[in-house]
């Protein structure tokens, strides 16, 4: 695999490469699935290898939140594994592949969320329902894509969440508050009604609903940005992890790609661990992992809040 260069890339570009020290230092981290078949630590760890044979090698019920990425039903070239779009018939039978195999590792009050866009979503609650109970689909707004001439642009994207036990699950509420700007601030009796005046400027902090529209996908001039073409925001994943795990628990993505489930349960003090069948990625998710070490920042998270896109700036001034 040869490093990449950077020698093109413009100077706000911070979009993450590989270099040839990084190859070097960063492989001796990954494990392999026969290392997992000796009975190696495989906590706080990336998986190089193909999904279905490190599950078998893996107990079950470690996982306190399980986030899954899969393909969606796209045809989709992954570092030159391509993934190749197929009937809903068959793509149902690919989930199904592998879905029963990943819930049972799932702790008996665990959660976990599946990521899918309107071609994949009724597949994925169809499979999802065989095995967990569905609480809730979880929408958010990706703001990018390309329109179409005779179609509605496809800017949404869902994310199922599913349980073990209906009765017995985490569930933290108060830490995922969205804070929003107040535009047009009410009062009574002189004093602010449901908002607080700071020297920040007017907001308040509301409680989070089944749609997001504060989440920004990654861009070249974000730091988190990698070359995977499916990459999920930090922000996003931040907000699952919270809501859905505590402090030391275990986070387990059997489609890590270039690692942001791992990233940011590593920012927000959990344990982790991840399978990625491209060494590229798992080599950049190992790099972010390194960067995490001396950076715990997530953008759009700040003051144990998410903030309103494009506005922390703003009251900050």
């Amino acid at each position: 695999m040869a490093p990449e260069t950077t020698q093109n890339k413009a100077p706000k570009n911070k979009t993450l490469t590989l270099t040839t020290e990084d190859i070097n230092t960063f492989q001796k981290s990954l494990l392999l699935p026969d290392d997992l078949k000796k009975g190696a630590d495989f906590i706080n760890k990336i998986i190089l290898g193909d999904c279905l044979q490190a599950l078998q090698f893996l107990p079950d019920e470690f996982a306190d939140l399980i986030i899954i990425d899969p393909p969606y039903n796209l045809t989709k070239d992954f570092n030159g594994k391509k993934f190749n779009a197929m009937n809903d018939e068959l793509y149902e039978k690919y989930l199904d592949s592998w879905f029963f195999l990943v819930a049972k590792k799932l702790k008996k009050n665990g959660t976990l969320y599946m990521c899918g866009d309107y071609k994949c979503s009724c597949a994925m609650e169809r499979v999802i329902k065989k095995e967990l109970t569905i609480l809730n689909r979880i929408t958010w707004q990706r703001e990018k894509g390309r329109g179409a001439a005779k179609n509605f642009k496809n800017s949404m994207e869902d994310i199922w969440f599913a349980v073990k036990n209906p009765k017995d699950y985490y569930f933290d509420m108060h830490s995922i508050m969205q804070r929003r700007l107040v535009r047009a601030p009410y009062k009574v009796d002189g004093q602010p009604k449901d908002w607080r005046q700071t020297d920040c400027g007017k907001f308040r902090d509301t409680c989070p609903s089944n749609f997001w529209d504060d989440i920004s996908v990654p861009f070249w001039s974000m730091k988190e940005n990698t070359p995977h073409p499916t990459q999920k925001p930090e922000k996003l994943y931040a907000k699952l992890i919270l809501a859905s795990s505590k402090k030391d628990d275990v986070v387990f993505d059997p489609f890590l790609g270039s690692g942001t489930s791992s990233v940011v349960a590593k920012k927000l003090g959990r344990k982790y661990v991840g399978i990625e069948l491209s060494k590229e990625y798992a080599l950049m998710a190992e790099k972010r992992l390194a960067s995490a070490e001396n950076d715990n920042s997530i953008q759009g998270y700040r003051d144990g809040v998410f903030w309103e896109r494009n506005t922390a700036n703003f009251l900050q001034k």
